[in-house]
């Protein structure tokens, strides 16, 4: 039986990982955003000293004090693989 490989959605994920002050955790989250507007809007809520709102891919609103910040890093999302095989 052979199987055909679907394709992937064409919406590129990214994935977001904010550092929090006084906090030995991260926010660690995929959005649909682009890495150029999350880069903006974390440069806006800083300069601003407002507060940094983004929404996930599941549709919850993430929400952070721009002073809280201790750092963020943004990257395209891979995909998750699963098992052992080689490709």
């Amino acid at each position: 039986m052979a199987t055909t490989k679907t394709a992937s959605k064409s919406t590129t994920k990214t994935e977001v990982k904010i550092g929090i002050s006084d906090s030995t955790r991260e926010l660690n989250f995929e959005c649909e955003s682009t890495q150029s507007e999350v880069i903006a809007k974390v440069n806006e809520a800083i300069k601003s000293s407002g507060v940094l709102a983004l929404s996930d891919t599941k549709g919850r609103e993430v929400l952070v004090p721009a002073s809280k910040i201790s750092y963020v890093e943004v990257g395209e999302s891979s995909d998750r693989r699963v098992g052992f095989a080689n490709q």
